[in-house]
């Protein structure tokens, strides 16, 4: 695969920050297999985002030449209370993870699934936690707890303080090339490439994709980024600990629609629309085009094959929120169809549901 298809690979969307492009292409013109990760936070059920939108991106990565390395972050889980800290909970949310990973799509035999609970047994490991948290300030690592969902001025417990260093850790001691993570864990990234060179490491490139925007539509909350484009997206983005906002990959057909009909969606408004960033980062991701029915007084049926078609459409008023409502809601149901009867149909996978689903779900 030639080099400028690899790029594109890595940077079509949801990629929406590359940190440096440059340094991205002369890795790829020196690694035909570098290394990447993402991780995440065993806690609660799949919502979109992880089940779907990560797994978007994780394929394009696949495909570009990547070696992939799947982080499952118990410890860092702990640290932020996640499961009520109970370890054990943790460690049946990220088996979880695997299965719902499994059901997306994800060939796990072309990725690295890596503990936590692993790395923290290495002496080395430890050693970089120190090390970058000799390196940086009190308020440096205060400043970087919006990775854990948290602003500053939310740390309750004194464990959380080592959470940053843990995190540029676990980029230096995996030996990562590229950081694909979401845009709210760029500071730890960006404190990754500051630190590399002062510790004698390689300084990772940084690709962030876009925070899929929750069912209530944009949250004013300072707090996360300087950049206030960043902060609203962070902000607003949907969370698995606040459900009536969020589509989870085993919801039904009647539940999505319930949800949809009840989201967000101004007439001829693009910006902070969450519909139609479904439609984008998504439906078009996934399927070839996204079908309208609607009655022939206002217009009949419509096939749209691009999404730039169907903005056109919706901001012209050629489209009204309700029949793009229905038609978002009837491709999202196809889509994690696949993944809501795996669950329902494995035995193993249906355990580690009901067991997630019966635990109460802390932020």
């Amino acid at each position: 695969m030639d080099l400028e298809k690899r790029l594109e690979l890595i940077t079509r969307p949801p990629t929406e920050e590359v940190i440096t492009y440059e340094e991205l292409k002369i890795l790829l013109e020196t690694e035909a297999h570098p290394i990447a990760y993402d991780g995440f936070e065993p806690s609660g059920l799949a919502h979109l985002p992880f089940g779907v939108l990560r797994a978007i991106k994780l394929q394009d990565m696949l495909e570009a030449g990547c070696r992939f390395k799947l982080l499952l972050a118990d410890w860092h889980a702990m640290i932020n209370n996640k499961m009520g800290g109970d370890l054990e909970k943790i460690r049946k949310v990220g088996e979880y993870f695997v299965e719902v990973w499994k059901a997306a799509g994800v060939d796990l035999s072309r990725v690295e699934i890596v503990w936590a609970n692993d790395l923290v047994n290495s002496r080395d490991y430890w050693k970089y936690v120190i090390l970058v948290a000799k390196n940086i300030t009190l308020k440096r690592a205060l400043r970087a707890l919006p990775i854990m969902g948290r602003r500053e001025g939310e740390m309750q417990e004194a464990a959380q303080i080592i959470y940053p260093a843990m995190q540029v850790s676990d980029i230096f001691y995996m030996n990562i090339d590229i950081c694909q993570l979401g845009l709210d864990q760029r500071r730890a990234n960006i404190l990754a490439r500051e630190l590399a060179p002062k510790l004698g490491v390689k300084k990772p490139v940084a690709v962030h994709h876009h925070m899929l925007m929750g069912l209530q539509g944009p949250v004013e909350k300072a707090g996360y980024e300087e950049d206030s484009e960043m902060n609203l997206e962070i902000a607003s983005k949907m969370s698995k600990s606040i459900p009536e906002t969020s589509i989870f990959v085993h919801d039904d057909f009647e539940t999505i629609k319930s949800k949809i009909d009840e989201a967000y969606c101004p007439a001829r408004t693009v910006r902070g629309n969450p519909i139609l960033e479904y439609a984008k980062y998504i439906i078009f991701r996934k399927m070839k085009s996204l079908y309208v029915e609607r009655p022939a007084k206002y217009g009949g049926d419509i096939e749209y094959w691009s999404y730039e078609e169907l903005e056109k459409d919706y901001v012209n008023g050629k489209l009204h929120p309700a029949d793009l409502k229905n038609a978002v809601a009837k491709a999202i149901n196809e889509i994690i169809k696949p993944i809501r009867e795996h669950f329902e149909k494995d035995p193993n996978a249906k355990k580690l549901y009901e067991f997630v689903k019966s635990q109460e779900i802390t932020r």
